[in-house]
């Protein structure tokens, strides 16, 4: 490991890096009760950490490499560092990107003089034929973070950090995707602060050096999840396994909710808006303080990169509110009678609403999808109490996939009471799924359906990302659910059966 140390003394960078400040987040200090120090990556020319092991590499190769110009595969940020480095040192740079990356994304690689080719639905694809490409044409193959020089390049990061530091931290917080910042990092500050902890932040759906080091080996995941797809990787590096099993003292899981809230807090301080890679340390941050119950420490979080699509604020404006537990989300049933709805909004303690939809199922009682504000996970668990110990049946949806994507812009509609005149044997599905964000996804869908299945709900949204949420419900005859489960598996696309959710049956269920 002492090589790599040399290494990222000697590391290459500054030509195209800058040396980002260390700033300390005012809002975010305050409120965890500990001090706070925001690495600020996002501020780099290319939006992202990523350009800092992307020039290393390649100010390594010889001019005959360089004249053959170099390839890689990214989605984004990595793809951005090396045509920025290819125009740097007069290289030609070829840049395989998923056909389903973002016209952002795609269009600030093609700024930076690099040719594109769009291939493959996902990283691993892409991947593969970028590795093909190479070989047939002699390319140098730039990898985006399994690579000594690479890694040594991320790794200055932590020289800046030492200067910058009047005294060592108490732990840094870094995202982790293939593990190349996380590894340059780590090698450098358990060499001069071994003390200082290292810890990993992943998403729960792209948890691949986790479960590695849970297993002792590298674990190759059979899906990732993309809301952060600047981390979805299915597997991490060898070389930075080996570093990780080493250097990381813990690892921490968050999911999309938390991600938006640490979005948000990060804009509050700086009034700069990361993107969910790029804001997943300071949500592990969070959540480890909380569990741990840490005060007065000094902690460093890496932001890595702002590559950012406008059209996911939406989205991310939505999920904040519940990854900060400042709403709480509900199916209520009151009683369908003159001045319910008065008593039910009494309950709520002059709790300000944040949404709230109706439906009568019957002349008995009501449906209410309802958003309430709360102030934390203290007040968060009164108000469950409050109705706990109240005559309203109710349900915490505030965690349910199906009812924050797509049920709570769906409630009012229900299937007919006359529908099994149509057939006895009929039956709803309903299903979630995550559809590659390229042309033709649905027409594959619905081109791949039996002709006699009938849709009976179909919800989509597009947050900006390269998957886009639908949610389907489909009419068919018992006999042939068979035939429909096969017809999901063999698809390809992500999917989720919800024909049991609770929130399903009370919102769009049939009329009873």
């Amino acid at each position: 490991m002492n090589d790599y140390f040399e290494k990222i003394l000697q590391a290459e960078v500054y030509e195209v890096a800058k040396k980002t400040p260390l700033e300390k987040a005012h809002n975010l200090s305050n409120m965890l009760k500990n001090e706070i120090l925001l690495k600020r990556e996002d501020l780099q020319d290319v939006f992202s950490f990523k350009i800092r092991g992307a020039y290393n590499k390649m100010s390594k190769l010889s001019k005959s490499q360089l004249s053959q110009g170099v390839i890689t595969s990214s989605a984004g940020n990595h793809a951005q560092g090396v045509a920025m480095s290819a125009l740097k040192l007069n290289c030609q740079a070829t840049i395989l990107m998923p056909i389903t990356t973002p016209l952002v994304k795609i269009n600030a690689v093609k700024n930076l003089k690099a040719k594109v080719i769009l291939f493959g639905d996902n990283y691993d694809e892409t991947y593969r034929e970028a590795i093909r490409i190479s070989k047939e044409n002699n390319l140098c193959f730039i990898h985006p973070f399994d690579d000594p020089d690479v890694i040594a390049g991320q790794g200055t990061i932590a020289v800046e950090l030492q200067q910058q530091l009047k005294e060592k931290p108490y732990a840094i917080y870094i995202a982790v995707g293939g593990g190349g910042l996380i590894s340059g990092i780590s090698l450098y500050i358990k060499k001069i602060w071994p003390e200082v902890k290292i810890i990993g932040v992943e998403p729960q759906d792209a948890d691949a050096m986790s479960k590695s080091l849970e297993e002792s080996k590298i674990v190759e995941l059979s899906s990732v999840g993309q809301f952060a797809d600047g981390v979805a990787v299915k597997k991490v590096g060898n070389n930075t396994f080996d570093i990780g099993k080493r250097y990381i003292d813990k690892m921490i899981r968050v999911n999309t909710d938390e991600i938006c809230a640490a979005i948000k807090d990060v804009f509050e301080d700086t009034r700069s808006i990361l993107e969910p890679a790029g804001a997943l340390s300071i949500a592990g941050m969070k959540k480890d303080i909380f569990n741990s119950n840490y005060s007065n420490k000094k902690m460093v979080a890496i932001a890595c990169g702002a590559n950012m699509n406008f059209e996911r604020l939406r989205f991310v404006a939505e999920r904040a509110e519940l990854g900060e537990c400042k709403e709480v989300m509900m199916a209520v049933e009151i009683p369908e009678h003159a001045g319910s709805l008065i008593d039910f909004c009494k309950l709520l303690n002059n709790r300000n609403l944040t949404e709230f939809s109706y439906r009568m199922s019957n002349s008995i009682n009501a449906q209410i999808f309802v958003g309430v504000q709360v102030y934390g996970l203290n007040d968060k668990k009164n108000l469950l109490d409050q109705f706990k110990n109240s005559q309203y049946p109710f349900i915490d949806i505030s965690d349910d996939e199906l009812s924050k994507n797509h049920l709570r812009h769906m409630v009012g509609g229900r299937l007919p009471k006359n529908i099994n005149e149509l057939n006895k044997n009929f039956v709803e599905l309903l299903y979630r799924f995550e559809f590659p964000e390229k042309p033709g996804a649905l027409i594959n869908f619905l081109s791949n359906m039996k002709s006699n299945w009938s849709i009976s709900v179909f919800h989509y949204r597009n947050y900006g990302a390269d998957v886009g949420k639908i949610v389907i419900g489909v009419l068919i005859d018992t006999t042939e659910i068979e035939e429909w489960d096969n017809f999901v598996k063999v698809l390809g696309y992500k999917y989720w059966d919800e024909t049991k959710n609770n929130t399903y049956k009370l919102f769009l269920g049939a009329s009873n």
